[in-house]
């Protein structure tokens, strides 16, 4: 159901307009006096009142959405076929995908912006963490044919392939351009994230890949 702006309460409040004006003009663009303004509040310490400092507040933002976005990872989950690498990775993102298409909403932008200082993995709540390691482990196992030391790093680059991709859809709708339809942007990005993933690596890349395990021996 939706609720208006003016029925959410002063935490809330403050956490959806910090998640927009932290997106628009970055982390470091934006005194707390104007978030507690923008969000309505009558006390322009109402950041330090209920989050106590930005450090805090930015952490609620981050996690704000990451419920939902896990309980509905769930379902997802509950229907997918867990051997097949597509079906587990749209399990995974669709979520993401989905709330890329509220024009409302922020989050997505907040999050690069927050990439810029610290990886948002390592700020989630540990429940979330476990969430997330748990995809990471999932989609691992049935990646059989790349090898281990680049089962990470393209997992870590695919998620940030989808988050940045839809970001950018988001923009672009907001400059009111044309985007492609929703089904066709869906279709295509878990093609190319399932791509990234399962794609033979090279001879340049297993080469780079031993000479990396051969510094690491000496």
């Amino acid at each position: 159901m939706f609720m208006s702006t003016e029925s959410r309460s002063a935490k809330e409040r403050l956490i959806l307009t910090a998640e927009r004006l932290y997106a628009l003009h970055g982390l470091d663009g934006v005194p707390l006096r104007q978030i507690a303004v923008e969000a309505g509040t009558a006390n322009k310490s109402a950041v330090q009142y209920h989050f106590g400092s930005k450090d805090a507040l930015v952490t609620a933002v981050l996690a704000h959405r990451v419920d939902d976005l896990d309980r509905r990872r769930a379902l997802l989950y509950a229907r997918a076929d867990l051997g097949d690498v597509r079906s587990v990775v749209e399990a995974q993102h669709l979520p993401l995908i989905e709330l890329g298409e509220d024009e409302s909403c922020y989050y997505l932008q907040f999050v690069e912006q927050l990439e810029q200082k610290a990886h948002p993995f390592h700020q989630l709540p540990p429940e979330n963490q476990l969430t997330e390691q748990a995809y990471y482990d999932r989609v691992g196992e049935l990646l059989s044919g790349v090898p281990k030391e680049l089962r990470e790093i393209r997992i870590k680059q695919a998620t940030a392939v989808c988050l940045h991709v839809c970001t950018d859809r988001h923009r672009t709708r907001e400059l009111g351009e044309p985007v492609p339809p929703y089904a066709v942007h869906v279709s295509q990005l878990l093609d190319s994230l399932v791509a990234l993933l399962t794609l033979e690596p090279s001879g340049e890349t297993m080469a780079a890949l031993r000479n990396w395990s051969d510094a690491g021996r000496r």
